[in-house]
């Protein structure tokens, strides 16, 4: 009954040894595997665990390995965590995690559908196919972060542009920068770590090729460092400039609500009972006729303004507050 469990596996096998891939295993597919293999209890449980942190063991017959790699859920600005476990032997590899690795998914089919290709990725030893999964989803960051330089140019138009606040979308590529940031520096570690380990499996020097996916690793992480260096630069000049626009909004309301101060002032005393020129208890007084009340106002707000207004642009109050972000 086992032997009949294991050959409904996803399974390739070649050149004497399997490659057998296990997207959101089960408990009793691990279980099998256990028994077949003589894996150790804690790293089944690892497998089927989604919170491990990165690390190699080292067995008897076999490496146990876990990276971490990002992925993309629902929100597309926000990479999700996703584990892959690997066990390696001499003449075998097992691939364990949640389906979500698109790249490893895809160079599974290709070694299923295209005997050339898996001849090329298996005709070696199972050492060389674990690096090729790896290179391969380290590859695939370099298209993440051409999305990630894409969006900072993006964000570099709309920071300058007066109409637009950028302030949502720097703080959503600023927490992307992060996650990959975290989910990618400890590969470098395990990287280096297989590149000992991993010989006792294997006859021929993988050295060189895990040092080449130690390279793409570091050249990932230095761009991330400038996007993130950028990135924060640019929300410094975004803040900059939304507090810049927000004093220029204040400092005209206010010169505004205090050119209107004295007229407002006028008025009020035309609307008690007082014996003032141009209104209805003094008719000996309406110099302008039925008009004296609103010409005397609109004098006493045309003098009243002006001298406001001359007074602000002596002091320089204009000039800084309105015409300096006129031009």
């Amino acid at each position: 009954m086992e032997t009949d469990f294991m050959k409904s596996l996803r399974t390739i096998e070649s050149d004497g040894f399997k490659w057998i891939d296990l997207p959101r295993p089960t408990r009793r597919e691990m279980d099998a595997l256990g028994r077949l293999y003589s894996f150790h209890d804690l790293n089944l449980e690892d497998s089927l665990s989604k919170t491990q942190l990165p690390k190699v063991e080292r067995h008897t017959n076999y490496i146990f390995v876990i990276v971490h790699f990002p992925s993309w859920g629902k929100e597309r600005h926000v990479p999700r965590v996703s584990q892959l476990s690997m066990f390696l032997g001499s003449n075998f590899l097992v691939t364990v995690h949640q389906g979500d690795l698109e790249p490893l998914m895809d160079l599974f089919k290709m070694c299923q559908e295209n005997p050339s290709q898996r001849e090329n990725l298996m005709g070696k030893e199972p050492g060389y196919l674990l690096h090729t999964i790896i290179d391969t989803l380290v590859d695939d960051l370099f298209h993440i972060l051409m999305k990630v330089v894409g969006n900072i140019d993006d964000i570099e138009e709309g920071v300058f542009n007066e109409k637009m606040s950028e302030a949502r979308e720097i703080s959503i590529l600023r927490r992307e920068i992060t996650i990959l940031r975290r989910l990618i520096l400890p590969m470098r570690r395990i990287v280096l770590e297989l590149s000992r380990d991993i010989q006792r499996f294997s006859k021929e020097d993988l050295t060189p090729y895990f040092y080449d996916v130690k390279d793409h690793i570091e050249k990932v992480l230095e761009t991330l460092d400038e996007s993130k260096e950028t990135i924060e630069i640019y929300k410094d000049t975004d803040f900059m400039l939304s507090s810049e626009k927000s004093n220029r909004i204040l400092s005209i309301l206010t010169i505004l609500f205090t050119l209107s101060i004295p007229v407002t002032i006028i008025s009020t005393f035309y609307g008690m009972n007082l014996p003032l020129p141009g209104d209805n208890n003094n008719p000996a007084l309406r110099i302008f006729g039925n008009y004296t009340t609103l010409i005397i106002l609109l004098i006493g707000a045309v003098t009243s303004t002006t001298l406001l207004l001359w007074y602000f642009r002596r002091e320089g109050w204009i000039s800084i507050g309105i015409h300096r972000h006129m031009h």
